[in-house]
């Protein structure tokens, strides 16, 4: 979600050879970004992630690494359970994070 309110969708696209998935975080940042710009006048500022089968659904390693590139100050939440939602800065989910150039933003 935007700071305007805009929503973005994403969803896992799977691959046989698997290092080639995309996760669903992925999908909506790149589909926001690819709409957006990066970041411009209508930043990210929230994500969700759910499970169809309602289970736990944190943002992977790599997902959280992108993430934090392009919007390092994001709201995740996930569900934790079935109809438990969690709430956490990014900061949190991905202490030390890196960033090879500086923000571009």
């Amino acid at each position: 979600m935007t700071k305007k309110g805009r929503l973005f969708h994403g969803c896992n696209i799977e691959n046989a050879s698997y290092s080639l998935t995309i996760c669903a975080e992925r999908n909506a940042l790149f589909s926001a970004i690819s709409s957006l710009g990066v970041q411009g006048k209508d930043p990210i500022v929230a994500i969700a992630v759910a499970r169809l089968d309602g289970l736990s659904a944190p943002p992977c390693g790599a997902c959280r690494q992108v993430l934090y590139e392009f919007c390092a100050d994001v709201w995740i939440s996930f569900i934790v359970q079935e109809g438990k939602w969690e709430y956490y800065r990014l900061s949190e989910l991905l202490p030390n994070a890196f960033r090879i150039l500086p923000q571009p933003f």
